[in-house]
């Protein structure tokens, strides 16, 4: 693979960004943040793109932050220093308005996990383990660990990973919901591809409103959760995308959604 912190791979409908640090297991340095604040609003614009995924290379999906480059930051007055960087980066990734997949391949902890975290849908090899990791180097979560984690899984299980640096394995956390499908290494890539094409099938439009509900949804009451549901469904009715599902239907055929 090319000697790119973050590789783009547009295949069709699904856009793949790899993580490409496989010696320093994907640690998130200021170089891969640029690539991401490139690619993310890039991706979010083209029409053509419908599902995005996310991984790494080699062992790790992703072992957190460069610690070194991270303690030896000493930004200009006025420029944003490598925390917020950090946080401008699961910023873009939390609010991209497509569907989302991470898949797993490896070791992922600590801002690593919380990567993972901004994803709508994860996957992950047999072989990953998964954890927070912060509390073993005296290192304060900043990009969702403390804030986020516990609304993904039940408390306990998250202070659980906080306080005491450990990992579960892919299995376990399938087992408590954070991740949707556990396959062998060699099979995660077809699978994670196999799963984004699918999704690429159905209308873009409706999955970005069914997403931007469901994030807005924990923050939200029941009642203000219903009420945005609705006023979604009624901008939706308006859509081609609904009206060409339905024809579609009813003459027996695939949908062909334009996202408009």
């Amino acid at each position: 693979m090319e000697q790119k912190p973050l590789v783009l791979e547009v295949l069709g409908p699904v856009a793949r960004l790899t993580m490409n640090r496989p010696a320093a297991m994907n640690a998130l340095n200021l170089e891969m943040f640029d690539a991401f604040a490139e690619y993310l609003p890039l991706l979010a614009r083209r029409d053509d793109v419908r599902v995005l995924v996310l991984t790494g290379t080699g062992s790790a999906f992703c072992a957190g932050a460069d610690l070194k480059q991270a303690l030896a930051d000493e930004p200009e007055p006025g420029e944003l220093d490598f925390l917020d960087r950090a946080r401008e980066t699961f910023d873009l990734l939390a609010a991209f308005p497509k569907p989302v997949i991470a898949a797993l391949n490896g070791i992922t902890m600590a801002g690593g996990l919380e990567l993972a975290m901004c994803a709508d849908i994860v996957l992950a090899a047999h072989s990953a383990q998964i954890g927070d990791a912060h509390a073993n180097f005296g290192v304060y979560p900043g990009g969702g660990g403390a804030a986020v984690l516990p609304r993904l899984l039940p408390l306990n299980t998250a202070l659980y990973l906080l306080f005491t640096g450990k990992t579960l394995s892919a299995a376990e956390l399938k087992g408590l919901g954070f991740v949707n499908e556990v396959h062998p290494l060699e099979a995660l890539m077809d699978a994670t591809m196999a799963l984004a094409a699918l999704i690429a099938t159905k209308s873009p439009l409706a999955l970005g409103r069914m997403k931007e509900v469901a994030r807005a949804s924990s923050d939200k009451s029941r009642a203000d959760a219903l009420l945005h549901e609705q006023v979604m469904l009624r901008a939706h009715q308006r859509s081609a995308d609904l009206h060409e599902g339905l024809k579609a239907f009813a003459e027996k055929r695939a949908p062909r959604f334009t996202g408009k």
